[in-house]
Parts: C-alpha cells; structure tokens; sequence
C-alpha cells in the first residue's frame, strides 16, 4: 500500500539513480569511445536509459506525494514508456556487436571503464534492492519496474568489467559483442515484463 512515507523514499531512491546515472553515464560512454568498447558504450547508455526510467517514476511519484489520485491508464503508459528503454537497449546492443564481428573492430583496454564498473558493481546491487522492496510493499508495477532497470545495470556492470579485465589480461576481443548480447537478452526478458506489468504479480505468486 502506498503512503507518503514510502513514496517520499522512493522519490530519494530515484533522485539518487538520476543523479548518479547522469555521471556515470557521460564517464562510460567517453571512456567507451575512446577504447572503441562495444559493452562499455552500451553500459553508458543504459545509464541515460536508466534516467529516463527513474525520471518516468519520479514525475508518477511527486503528483501522487501532492495529492493526486493515481490514474491507472496513465499509469500503464509510464510503466510500458519504462519497458520500451529495455527494447532500446536491446537494439543497439544487438545492432553494434553485429557490427564489430562482422568487421573485426577491437576494443583498447579502459582503466577508467573497470574502475567505474567496479563501482558500480557495488552500488546498483543495493540500489535495485532497496527500490524493489519499496515498490513491493507500494504496490507500485512502476517502482518495480525501475527497479529492474536498475538491476539490469547491475548485471550489465559484471559482465562489462569482466569483458574489459578479460581483454586487458588475455586479448579476449571477441567476448566485447558476446557480452553485449548477453546483455541484450536480459533486457527484453524485463522489458517484456514491465509491459505486461507482471513484474509484481510474478512476486506475489510465489
């Protein structure tokens, strides 16, 4: 059930996510550039994805911390707005790792990305966490679905500093676009699930 206790924790969960996906994002997609790193590009823009999500959630939050009764069809179009940055994500995962096997592009070792990505290692696990088990006791698809945004990025943090230690350490070029597709898999998985809203009714069944 919604209070404003909880909601008023979920706007500081989601200004924390805007806030440092923001700076994460900017680092992750120059460092990629620069190292030409398929996964490192696409963790940068699932950090802008990951803004879009929480700015979504953030706007549906405030109207209902002031007052305002919640309108199941709007939302609906917030929660599947949310499930359409997943698809995105997918898109050009898929769309540049075919492009880099097919040309044979390699990355350049990125000390930056490793060190970002292993911070994040860190913080988007606890954040996930704490946004899904608000959203769970809300009753909120749409916190939930942001949570899993959130996690999503988690995953996608593991898998690409383990790509850019892999390189680093044994020349694995290969792996950069593997991982990306890695990646693009889960994110429809959720995205799927977060345009059907089925991200809470699947908690509450078990």
């Amino acid at each position: 059930m919604t209070t404003p206790v909880l909601a008023r924790r979920a706007l500081g969960l989601g200004a924390f996510t805007i806030t440092y996906n923001v700076l994460e994002g900017i680092v992750a997609v120059t460092a990629g550039v620069v190292a030409g790193a398929v996964s490192l590009v696409g963790f940068g823009l699932d950090s802008g994805i990951e803004v879009i999500s929480a700015v979504i959630v953030v706007i549906r939050l405030s109207a209902e911390v002031r007052g305002v009764e919640p309108d199941e069809r709007k939302e609906k179009l917030a929660l599947r707005a949310v499930a359409l940055t997943f698809f995105l994500l997918a898109g050009y995962l898929v769309i540049v790792g075919i492009r880099d096997l097919a040309t044979g592009e390699t990355p350049e070792t990125s000390v930056v990305g490793i060190v970002l990505t292993a911070l994040s290692i860190v913080i988007m696990p606890t954040l996930a966490w704490a946004k899904r088990r608000i959203g769970l006791q809300m009753g909120s698809a749409l916190v939930v679905a942001d949570a899993a945004e959130t996690r999503l990025c988690a995953i996608l943090s593991v898998t690409t500093f383990a790509n850019l230690l892999a390189y680093l350490l044994l020349g694995w070029t290969w792996l950069d676009p593997i991982a990306g597709f890695v990646i693009a898999i889960f994110a429809i998985m959720e995205g799927r699930e977060a345009w059907k809203g089925e991200l809470v009714e699947d908690h509450e069944h078990h």
